[in-house]
């Protein structure tokens, strides 16, 4: 039996080892933390990224657990519209809707597919052999044919493998992300840009709202009461976000830089050990595509493993595509960035007409993200069971 290990139980790591088993892998999950739980935060899970959980039987259960993104859009800091969009037009043109649920979901729902003892937590990866496929933890040394390195943003792996190469670097950004009770939960999804802030909602299921905010700042001001912060930012701005802010438990805002990976890498493996999702490609949180793109990685490489092809058939089939994406996302983030009211509002205006006379588009550009679909297995197992 091939084994496989793979560094990291988030998304990423966990979509990998259930790829894998689903195709007679032993595998392995080192997780250095010492639980799976995940930060306080809700995720948008896209028409490509269902497909891909489709392929390994677990798309069904994910949109069982959430909520259908509907009527929402783009709007201004004072709550004007600049793009409408509804859950039929995204499910006619590119298949299926978008779902919103808690991270928490997706990951308990993964996990529940792996075998007892699948997953080590608290087991740190202390280094790797890329030729050998030796893995070297504070526990002892694990054997495999395969090593999936989903070790996040700042990954070891990846420094390990590509030392030369330039580390992610900071968005110029600041975000936070925020689960926010029922009681204060609206019934439209909405992102709203002003001058270098973007503030969004996503509804849940079970009634709770995900929030989460971005602001054009330095790196590593952060320490104080954040609650007090977003209202101070955002306090003003169009209903409900006041009351939002004000219904969130303090301790549950997360503020995190944001950073991304200016030059792709060379390749996406070395050797036996694969990078997957933001340890090959971290990207600004703009596009909503960090831990879809992850799932996606998961599925191909699980296929390329599977037909015993060499890992370079796995970067031939990612490393562009994901590439695009990270550009596509940082220009979008660039645009949130501006502050000088003469570019907020040409941006605004161009925006809004863009959407009013060519809405396609805008759709339109999106086509190449949704649109894609997970490799089928030469059995005809492929696509949705």
């Amino acid at each position: 039996m091939a084994r496989a290990v793979v560094i990291g139980a988030g998304i990423g790591g966990l979509t990998a080892a259930v790829a894998l088993h689903l195709r007679g892998w032993e595998v392995t999950v080192c997780e250095r933390a010492p639980s799976l739980e995940p930060v306080g935060a809700g995720l948008a899970v896209a028409a490509n990224a269902l497909k891909a959980l489709d392929a390994i039987g677990v798309g069904d259960e994910i949109r069982a657990l959430s909520a259908i993104q509907g009527e929402g859009g783009v709007r201004r800091a004072d709550g004007r519209w600049m793009v409408r969009t509804t859950a039929e037009a995204t499910a006619a043109r590119h298949g299926d809707s978008v779902v919103l649920l808690r991270r928490a979901d997706l990951v308990e729902a993964l996990s529940a597919r792996l075998a007892p003892g699948t997953v080590r937590l608290g087991t740190e990866v202390l280094g790797t052999d890329t030729g050998a496929g030796r893995v070297t933890t504070a526990a002892g040394e694990l054997e495999a044919d395969l090593v999936v390195a989903a070790d996040g943003i700042h990954s070891p792996t990846r420094a390990a493998l590509f030392p030369g190469h330039p580390r992610p670097r900071h968005a110029g950004i600041t975000t936070w992300r925020m689960l926010v009770p029922g009681a204060a939960a609206p019934g439209r999804t909405f992102e709203s840009w002003g001058r270098g802030k973007v503030f969004g909602v996503m509804p849940l299921a079970a009634g709770t709202a995900y929030c989460y905010a971005t602001r054009a700042t330095p790196s590593g001001g952060n320490g104080g009461d954040e609650r007090a912060e977003l209202l101070r930012l955002f306090g003003t701005w169009h209903d409900p976000i006041p009351a939002l802010l004000a219904a969130v438990p303090p301790e549950s805002v997360i503020r995190t830089d944001a950073f991304h990976l200016t030059v792709p890498l060379p390749a996406m493996h070395r050797g036996r050990v694969a990078l997957l999702g933001d340890a090959a490609h971290p990207m600004t949180p703009n596009l909503g595509q960090g831990a879809c793109q992850a799932v996606e990685d998961a599925v191909v490489l699980a296929h390329v493993a599977d037909r015993g092809a060499g890992l370079s058939d796995y970067t031939a089939a990612r490393l562009a595509r994901t590439a695009r994406i990270v550009a596509r996302s940082a220009a979008i983030c660039r645009a949130t960035r501006l502050r000088a009211s003469p570019a907020v509002r040409l941006r605004d205006m161009m925006i809004t007409l863009t959407w009013r006379f060519s809405p396609g588009r805008m759709t339109g550009a999106m086509d190449e993200i949704l649109g894609w679909t997970p490799p089928a297995r030469e059995n005809g197992g492929g696509g949705r069971p």
